[in-house]
């Protein structure tokens, strides 16, 4: 079977290896004549951006690049990527990378019309509503990483620089109008980062799975993305050039980020904080994470999980499920402690403080308190 075709769920998403050769016609459909590609340094002089940065030149499209964006985006770099998007006359945005340049982009593409500060859209109730959707500027996705699954997003996550907490920002027009998924463009990623965005789609997928929120259909997704990773994971860790192995979790990563609109919980409740006080990588703080959470929600989780245990080829039910995590971990070389990743127990109670205040709070299946979190952290760090 081939791993290629085009989907319009959640969003119109080119999927296969070599798409990246459709990114002219991509700019075309989305009405951009003068788009500007927002990355991070690290992939500025990469192979897969200046090939891309070709592409668009070829097709007309000029090369400006903004490279600013920091591993975890915070309003200075929203700013500076603002800064050369006006100055540039630019009018759309292709977002390329892992999830930080994808975030980054798609907050320079929503924040390019509007005339309040960033904070004030931030995921609370109906705050989204006072963002002027006719002067979101149009957007690409191409995802570089397979974890973070920002590129089927409707929202961003960005750090405040001063106060070090990490704030999603949404509205619906966020989504990006066409996403390339080329898998070609992930095989050049080390294995630890091949490691750790994998198990960030993990984490989207168990969480959303375990979130008590009705919504089927993200149920259905979730179980079938644990799937991908479990399967193909290894493969991709083993050889990064296996392409199937790489399409598959492009895929889960997707699948991730359209499943948790169930809800997240107390594993990115406690990672978003971290990831701002302690600067660690988000898909790895996830994964240290993981078997606390399970532990602290096992009573809500267990039957679910002994149903899926089997469709995803692990034995034992939920207690074998929660033994295959660790191994996991294990076998990709994470950490047992968040102290391994040099974070240090002296920040528990404001790591506390603002894992209570993360929207993620109100996706977990058991309710999350001052007592419960602290376990947590103890337990973790």
């Amino acid at each position: 079977m081939a791993l290629q075709n085009n989907w319009s769920y959640p969003t119109a998403i080119r999927f296969g290896a070599g798409r990246i050769s459709e990114i002219g016609e991509a700019c075309v459909a989305t009405g951009m004549k003068n788009p500007l590609l927002v990355t991070d340094k690290g992939l500025a002089s990469m192979e897969i951006t200046t090939r891309t940065l070709d592409l668009l030149d070829g097709a007309g499209f000029g090369r400006a690049m903004f490279l600013e964006v920091d591993a975890n985006p915070t309003e200075l770099n929203l700013e500076a990527g603002l800064k050369v998007y006006r100055e540039g006359g630019h009018d759309g945005v292709i977002a390329f990378g892992g999830g930080s340049g994808l975030d980054l982009g798609k907050m320079v593409a929503f924040m390019a019309g509007q005339s309040r500060p960033v904070w004030d859209y931030e995921d609370v109730g109906d705050w989204w509503t006072r963002a002027d959707a006719d002067a979101i500027a149009p957007i690409i996705a191409v995802p570089t990483t397979a974890g973070t699954g920002s590129e089927v997003g409707r929202a961003s996550v960005l750090t405040n620089s001063e106060t070090h907490v990490k704030k999603i920002i949404f509205h619906p027009k966020v989504l990006p109008s066409i996403v390339i998924c080329d898998p070609e463009l992930t095989v050049g990623m080390p294995k630890h980062i091949t490691a750790g965005t994998g198990l960030d789609a993990f984490a989207h997928c168990v969480e959303a799975f375990s979130s008590p929120h009705y919504h089927p259909m993200s149920q259905g997704i979730a179980l079938e993305g644990m799937r991908l990773v479990i399967d193909y994971l290894p493969r991709a860790y083993a050889d990064g050039n296996d392409i199937e192995a790489r399409a598959q979790l492009m895929s889960a990563a997707a699948m991730g980020a359209t499943a948790f609109q169930k809800g997240l919980g107390a594993i990115h409740a406690m990672s978003h904080p971290i990831g701002a006080v302690f600067n660690t990588h988000h898909g790895t703080t996830n994964a240290v994470c993981m078997p606390a959470v399970l532990d602290l929600n096992e009573p809500e989780i267990r039957e679910r999980f002994d149903r899926a245990a089997g469709y995803l080829g692990i034995d034992g039910g939920y207690d074998g499920f929660r033994a295959f995590v660790q191994e996991f971990n294990d076998s990709f070389g994470i950490p047992r402690k968040l102290s391994d990743m040099g974070v240090s127990a002296d920040r528990i109670d404001d790591l506390v403080a603002m894992a209570l205040e993360d929207p993620s709070c109100g996706g977990n299946p058991v309710t999350l308190t001052t007592e419960n979190l602290r376990k947590l952290f103890e337990a973790t760090i």
